[in-house]
């Protein structure tokens, strides 16, 4: 892999996120799945403001890593994905990622990104282990992380409450050896 392709993969690229993407990733917000299988919290937009804050917190400092997804052929913003919370002196990262385009899911797109974001956390950041959590609800999200080699590691039983059901917040986390040989 040669350093001009680190980030580029074949149909999408990582870049970082800027003030023209706000008001894409603005819109995003009024999609409540998309909310949902983001984050615990009740399933709220937030205006332009609070993205822009929401994206200069991920952008600043040395240990959060915030990309945008674009795709190849347009360059259209299509998601995020973020390395967060490095523990650099335990070589961990927090992981997350969303594909904020409907019709822009399912189409390996979140793969890709996830490849990009793994072979840049562990080639250049030289971490040792990236974790995720994911509700046990998003079923596609699960299937993409054991894809990738990522292992179940526990279970927050009974985390969240939607539409009536109590849902588990499920722990994941792959270590560098494990991708290595993927």
């Amino acid at each position: 892999m040669t350093i001009s392709r680190l980030l580029t993969g074949a149909r999408v690229r990582l870049t970082p996120l800027n003030g023209y993407d706000v008001t894409t990733l603005a819109r995003w917000q009024f999609d409540n799945e998309y909310l949902r299988m983001l984050g615990a919290e009740p399933a709220m937009p937030r205006n332009e403001q609070q993205v822009s804050d929401w994206m200069r917190e991920g952008q600043r400092g040395r240990d959060n890593f915030l990309f945008g997804i674009r795709t190849l052929h347009d360059d259209n913003l299509i998601g995020f994905v973020e390395l967060g919370e490095v523990l650099w002196p335990h070589r961990s990262s927090w992981l997350a990622i969303g594909i904020g385009e409907i019709d822009q899911r399912g189409q390996g797109y979140g793969s890709e990104a996830l490849s990009l974001v793994l072979d840049f956390a562990f080639r250049e950041l030289n971490l040792h282990r990236v974790q995720l959590t994911v509700f046990s609800y998003n079923t596609a999200a699960i299937g993409l992380y054991e894809k990738l080699g990522f292992t179940r590691e526990g279970a927050y039983r009974e985390f969240l409450e939607r539409d009536g059901q109590r849902h588990d917040m499920l722990l994941y986390g792959i270590l560098r050896r494990e991708w290595a040989v993927r």
